[in-house]
């Protein structure tokens, strides 16, 4: 597939930015199904690779030269990644898509059509599917401690029950950056991802920015697309946790009230509390570092 530009500009409508890192298994189907979404767009496809160690970037190059290459000479994160992905596009829109993605023929086309209704709108998503067909929640409202614990105990297995019968698009506080249709302006005027984030609620963070500029966001629960999830992370749990930890307190810091912070502080202490009970036992040399790293978090020293 060439770079498809619009009449009467040189520039694409539409570019697409995809961070890799050591992700190879997903990527040509991934990038197989991207290929044929954007078949009938004004589109390009950036490729950020993270310093991979599996061979993605020889992948790429052979088998989808379309795809623009860039590679960074180490693991800048995904946030950071992104927005070096987001410097190079061209797109009036960018759409910024996960790896461990398939995306059918006509869901970007979709996309852009709902983003497009409105002007307000700054962002749209679709819905997320596992491989088995169940639904993932890829949407919320505004994050604090108790919208949490709320999302997390309740509307979490509601919405997977609801999604499969939902067709009707709906405003959200937040949607997921596994797949995210956004406008380039609007991500350049809420000052691109923050690259105080690793891994973890850089997404949430970018929409919040985005709506307190006055922007809508829109989920689209029509438009599906399929989505492992944790494709980078799954074979790093305990050090996967602890990113998620420092990313959320992080967030809090930066977003949240006194009081959802001193929450979030409890709970993690707690937690600290509870892996200590079991430390004489104890022989899991991850576990131990996962406590000790939250302890840093608690103190300052790494949060």
């Amino acid at each position: 597939m060439k770079v498809m530009t619009r009449p009467g500009t040189s520039q694409p409508e539409l570019s697409v930015i995809i961070v890799n890192y050591n992700d190879r298994v997903h990527l040509p189907a991934c990038l197989s199904s991207l290929e044929r979404a954007l078949s009938s767009l004004s589109a390009e496809a950036i490729l950020v690779d993270n310093q991979s160690e599996d061979g993605s970037q020889a992948l790429v190059r052979s088998s989808f030269p379309w795809v623009r290459l860039v590679e960074n000479d180490r693991n800048v994160g995904y946030p950071r990644a992104n927005n070096i992905g987001f410097r190079e596009s061209h797109g009036e829109y960018v759409l910024f898509l996960n790896t461990d993605t398939i995306v059918p023929a006509a869901a970007l086309a979709s996309l852009l059509a709902g983003i497009k209704a409105r002007p307000q709108r700054a962002a749209v998503g679709p819905a997320l599917v596992h491989e088995n067909g169940s639904f993932q929640v890829s949407f919320g409202k505004r994050v604090d401690f108790f919208s949490e614990i709320c999302q997390k105990l309740i509307l979490n297995p509601y919405y997977r029950r609801a999604l499969r019968h939902s067709q009707k698009p709906r405003a959200v506080g937040w949607l997921s950056g596994a797949c995210l249709l956004a406008r380039h302006a609007a991500v350049e005027e809420a000052g691109l991802f923050d690259e105080e984030f690793f891994l973890y609620f850089e997404d949430i963070d970018l929409c919040r920015r985005i709506t307190d500029k006055g922007f809508k966001l829109v989920f689209y629960p029509a438009v599906r697309i399929s989505h492992v999830g944790g494709a980078a992370t799954s074979a790093r749990r305990w050090q996967s946790s602890l990113e998620y930890r420092r990313s959320q307190f992080r967030f809090y810091r930066k977003h949240n009230s006194r009081s959802s912070l001193r929450l979030l502080r409890l709970y993690l202490k707690l937690t600290v509390l509870a892996l200590g009970l079991g430390a004489s036992k104890q022989r899991d040399e991850e576990r131990k570092s996962f406590r000790e790293g939250l302890q840093r978090i608690l103190t300052g020293e790494d949060a």
